[in-house]
């Protein structure tokens, strides 16, 4: 991709961080909703969240949490 492996932690850090600053800072919301606020149909961005989900990212996370419970 050309990104230096240092430069792709940083980023992928500030993007989760403000992910997490987002969803914390208003319990009424929905993570769907947030992505929906922050993509445009058919971007780079939707299409980074379409990857992560047929890739079972979210079903994955869900089991994480059951299994550390």
């Amino acid at each position: 991709m050309g990104i230096k492996p240092q430069d792709a932690m940083k980023m992928l850090a500030q993007t989760l961080e403000g992910a997490a600053q987002l969803l914390l800072s208003n319990e009424q919301t929905h993570p769907a909703l947030e992505i929906e606020k922050v993509t445009t149909p058919g971007g780079i961005t939707i299409k980074g969240v379409n990857e992560l989900e047929m890739a079972g990212f979210s079903a994955a996370v869900i089991r994480a949490l059951k299994a550390s419970v």
